[in-house]
């Protein structure tokens, strides 16, 4: 298989540039078309909406928020190679995406905060 089509993305294969940039894609991807109508909804816990009806138990949304939240710890694990890394993500971006809900932060603060947790993973990767 061609070289150019062979991902290997770890700090020894690619520069800081490159793994915030794969990053950023991730996330793009992970937020948008892999999040879908029904995780967008149900993470948070103040939508009711009645297409999905009363049999939708209360709490969904703590799963369907921490599910949301494992599809981007993947992509950033998968990204670094680091679980650690990945366990962090999910647990800023479980929170991130909470406070959005709550309505603490704005739809522009969440994405700058989780530009700024990808960020700081490649600091502490190339620089500590």
């Amino acid at each position: 298989m061609a070289s150019f089509l062979h991902f290997n993305p770890t700090p020894e294969s690619m520069g800081p540039w490159a793994m915030l940039f794969a990053m950023i894609i991730g996330h793009a991807i992970a937020d948008y078309p892999m999040q879908g109508k029904f995780l967008a909804i149900r993470k948070n816990r103040h939508i009711k909406p009645l297409e999905y009806g009363a049999d939708v138990p209360g709490a969904i949304w703590v799963y369907c928020l921490s599910a949301h939240s494992l599809v981007h710890a993947g992509a950033v694990w998968l990204i670094t190679g680091n679980p650690v890394f990945g366990f962090i993500e999910f647990v800023l971006h479980w929170l991130i995406d909470f406070a959005k809900c709550e309505k603490w932060t704005t739809f522009h603060q969440d994405q700058g905060l989780h530009l700024l947790s990808k960020i700081a993973y490649v600091a502490a990767i190339f620089w500590l």
